[in-house]
């Protein structure tokens, strides 16, 4: 099976564009939806970072350096560089007796605007901290300063990264197909689009109170819940999204639109592909798919905001309307 159109953007009552891709809705029972061709070979990027984050709890190394419910959100998240995320890398780092350097991802504008601002009109220029991985990479050198690896941790044969794929090919129930660099330069383990859901609702259905690994999937999803404001930020699609429902579900976006969805209540995952990349469409899919099983209120405001019924122009005009192609959602 091919991809499938999801999301349509509709001007002047034509057709304009179309967003095609894949999803599946997985359940204690398996695949209950699917839509395109759920055995499609993705790289999950940014959105499986709860499962990065897996070896940090389960290695006992979040527990030796104490690390908060708010800490561990910060490893799973794909942060917008504000001021309390740098700080708060910034702090953790110290703790470990570390610094900026000691990080591998790389540095980049931050996505914040106040923070944004700061650095252009002082004529600074960003730092590792604003890397909106610096939370995962946080993760990463708890993590190899329990497992006394080398400082390279980002390298594919490094002791930390083999926990990682360990973890990633163990709990989506597939041998990873390869691997690709990510934006942050640690490597990023393929897996289908049934293996990512499948992986959510491990996560989903995890018992607290339940094994190692059952335990940590549990304190990152609600870590992830309890603070989205570390796991994005302000503005952002997955902070508003989790504050739309309560705190009672977990989602994560991934570059090249890839996102998931951890509900706990339900004991389903959700992952989907959308095969342009475009960020716009996977966030108007996974809204739809969230209000579909009964996890977002339609009426709630984030939805008009990221599946948006009458779109303007610069100057309020009604141009048109984006909408869910015929047999999705």
């Amino acid at each position: 099976m091919t991809a499938v159109p999801m999301i349509e953007l509709w001007r002047g009552g034509m057709l304009e564009s179309v967003h095609s891709g894949h999803a599946v809705v997985f359940g204690p029972g398996g695949v209950e939806m699917a839509w395109g061709d759920p055995e499609t070979v993705i790289f999950p990027r940014s959105s499986c970072k709860m499962l990065q984050a897996l070896p940090l709890i389960e290695s006992g190394a979040a527990e030796a350096a104490g690390l908060t419910e708010r800490q561990l959100a910060l490893s799973c998240a794909s942060h917008s560089g504000a001021a309390l995320h740098t700080l708060a890398v910034e702090s953790w780092l110290a703790s470990l007796g570390m610094a900026e350097p000691d990080l591998r991802c790389g540095s980049h504008m931050p996505q914040d605007r106040d923070e944004n601002k700061r650095l252009t009109c002082s004529d600074t220029a960003p730092c590792q901290l604003h890397n909106n991985c610096s939370g995962k990479h946080a993760g990463f050198l708890t993590l190899n300063r329990h497992l006394g690896g080398g400082s390279e941790y980002v390298e594919l044969d490094h002791p930390v990264q083999r926990a990682v794929k360990a973890a990633f090919e163990e709990v989506t129930q597939e041998t990873s197909a390869g691997y690709g660099i990510d934006g942050c330069s640690a490597p990023n383990f393929a897996c289908t689009v049934t293996g990512l859901a499948r992986a959510m609702q491990f996560f989903a259905a995890a018992n607290p109170d339940g094994d190692t690994r059952q335990s940590a999937a549990a304190r990152l999803t609600r870590a992830m819940a309890s603070f989205p404001e570390m796991v994005a930020g302000e503005g952002r699609a997955c902070t508003n999204l989790m504050r739309a429902m309560g705190g009672k579900v977990a989602v994560k976006t991934g570059a090249e639109a890839v996102f998931v969805a951890i509900l706990p209540e339900q004991k389903r995952g959700i992952a989907l592909k959308i095969l342009d990349g475009g960020t716009r469409a996977s966030e108007a899919a996974i809204t739809a798919l969230l209000i579909k099983l009964g996890a977002l209120d339609a009426a709630h405001p984030v939805v008009e905001k990221l599946l948006p019924s009458v779109q303007r122009n610069w100057r309020g005009f009604v141009t048109g309307d984006m909408r869910l192609a015929p047999g999705f959602g």
